[in-house]
């Protein structure tokens, strides 16, 4: 569990990164790059299940331009815990433009929604959040029988670098430092079968990681 004053020193920065991010950025030609970029994501996603269109879906930790975007047919529920702050803040996010979608603003640690869902994403978030072991299992208990979880993640490729970071803020966006065993333990030590990891792309300290898991 990430000391307090670390996730909220990271959520802060999330905003202030989101702010800084998008002011250079034109609304419409942004919102079309990230919309292609998650259509690619579920492309990978293709060998391993398809989205139908009775599917209820889940985008946790959806930030302002998250998965939500590809399900206008489908039952869509998506929370943050800067969901509001987002749309006060962005030009790039208005809730009024995703009709189709529930949002929440709710952190992963607190979400109460009494539903269960066919597919949960959880896109470059749960690394996030304050208690992570308290989120996965709230992730895991959102999901049906059979369903689908789909996390991604910048798994450390180090163990050296892993424990510096975890004793100093050097990456002050994530209050939690796991390698990809980890992130893979996460999934399979709460009912879950993983489907596969898919290597997204590589970089020095981290690689990032989409994780395809069912859940028994």
């Amino acid at each position: 569990m990430a000391g307090k004053w670390r996730w909220n020193a990271a959520q802060f920065a999330e905003r202030k990164w989101w702010q800084n991010y998008l002011k250079t950025k034109e609304v419409s030609e942004y919102l079309s790059w990230k919309k292609k970029y998650w259509e690619n994501l579920l492309q990978k996603c293709n060998p391993y299940f398809s989205i139908n269109e009775n599917d209820t879906i889940l985008d946790a930790g959806c930030g302002p331009a998250g998965m939500f975007m590809l399900f206008g047919n489908n039952k869509t529920t998506a929370f943050d815990p800067l969901i509001d702050s987002y749309e006060k803040d962005l030009p790039h996010f208005k809730k009024n433009n995703y009709p189709s979608v529930t949002f929440i603003n709710s952190g992963l640690e607190d979400i109460s929604i009494n539903e269960k869902f066919d597919k949960i994403f959880c896109m470059n978030a749960i690394n996030h959040v304050q208690d992570i072991e308290l989120c996965y299992d709230n992730l895991i208990q959102l999901a049906k029988p059979d369903a689908f979880v789909i996390v991604t993640i910048d798994a450390h490729n180090y163990s050296f670098f892993k424990k510096i970071f975890r004793l100093l803020p050097g990456d002050i966006l994530h209050p939690h430092q796991y390698d990809l065993n980890e992130y893979e333990k996460f999934l399979t030590s709460r009912n879950c079968d993983l489907i596969k990891s898919i290597h997204l792309k590589q970089e020095f300290f981290f690689d990032h990681y989409m994780l395809i898991a069912q859940k028994k």
